[in-house]
């Protein structure tokens, strides 16, 4: 199967990071709906990569289950900060070297801390961004902690739908 060589795998190359490639067709606004839709698996096992800011302007990545939300307010508590809020996508795609609907937490263009909702770890594999719209890769929740600095969180409600 042909994918993408991108930042993402280069990364998981060079971490001997095992992964199955998936590329499916990229919807604007799909969300990880229609990319678990696409693939056949449970939302929840997609895994979101959200690039995030504190109130001092200093990046971070979040990564959520795709059924779920952040709780700004919780992770800002949890980092002790007076607040968190999404970075604009061009702010985003500056730290990451990303586009918005490809941003992978894996071989971003700054090392960011990355922020993991505990409850990934309990899933058998997760889907999470390979580097390009339309582009996941399928990876055991463990290897995510080849990333650095990683912390584990518990800031996940319920999405409003």
């Amino acid at each position: 199967m042909k994918y993408p060589i991108t930042p993402a795998v280069r990364w998981l190359r060079e971490k001997k990071i095992e992964f199955v490639p998936h590329v499916y067709d990229y919807v604007e606004h799909g969300g990880t709906r229609h990319s678990a839709e696409s693939l056949g698996v449970q939302e929840h096992a997609v895994v979101k990569t959200l690039v995030m800011e504190t109130d001092r302007r200093k990046p971070l990545i979040v990564l959520m289950h795709g059924d779920r939300e952040v709780s700004t307010k919780n992770l800002a508590r949890n980092l002790g900060v007076k607040s968190v809020q999404p970075c604009s996508p061009d702010v985003a795609a500056k730290h990451t070297g990303y586009m918005v609907g490809g941003t992978s937490p894996f071989g971003t263009r700054a090392t960011l801390p990355v922020y993991v909702e505990r409850t990934i770890f309990d899933l058998p594999k997760i889907f999470i961004n390979g580097g390009k719209r339309g582009f996941l890769v399928e990876i055991e929740p463990e290897a995510l902690r080849e990333l650095s600095p990683l912390e584990e969180v518990e800031v996940a409600i319920k999405s409003d739908e």
